[in-house]
């Protein structure tokens, strides 16, 4: 029989009370326990000293006969000073998931497709500027050819 300590739910909807209880990993979340073994009260703030009761002697013995808590009640423990609970890292957790990275992908493929689009335009405006500019030119350089022509 693999034994945990974990959390039963308790008290109303949406007013949580929790036991903290040693039961048979196979029973339900609110269901048979062995034995209740503390309490926990999210309602009240972090740092009040009803939030979390734990007997700490029962605790102990649990702990000694192979019982595992788990990952939530494993933090009161360390907490509590009973267990030491080891950091965990999941480096993963924090990385966008395929559909966002598809999205990221679309967005800079759009923005490439846009600032190439306004190279083109500026580059065109450029060459239209340099066709004007030419043709400003050009008439007067042909001018006082005309000119020189009407003088002989």
């Amino acid at each position: 029989m693999a034994v945990k300590i974990r959390l039963a739910r308790g008290g109303a909807k949406k007013r949580p009370y929790y036991r903290v209880v040693v039961a048979d990993s196979r029973a339900p979340r609110d269901g048979k326990y062995i034995e209740k073994v503390g309490t926990h009260n999210p309602l009240l703030p972090k740092d009040h000293e009803d939030r979390i009761k734990l007997d700490a002697e029962r605790v102990q013995y649990w702990l000694g006969q192979g019982a595992k808590p788990t990952d939530r009640v494993a933090r009161f423990l360390d907490a509590a000073g009973l267990m030491k609970r080891e950091e965990r890292n999941n480096p993963n957790k924090g990385k966008p998931g395929a559909k966002a990275l598809e999205r990221i992908e679309e967005k800079k493929e759009k923005e490439a497709a846009a600032a190439e689009a306004a190279a083109e335009a500026e580059a065109a405006a450029k060459a239209a500027e340099e066709e004007a500019k030419a043709a400003a030119e050009a008439p007067a350089e042909e001018a006082p050819a005309e000119e020189a022509a009407a003088e002989e």
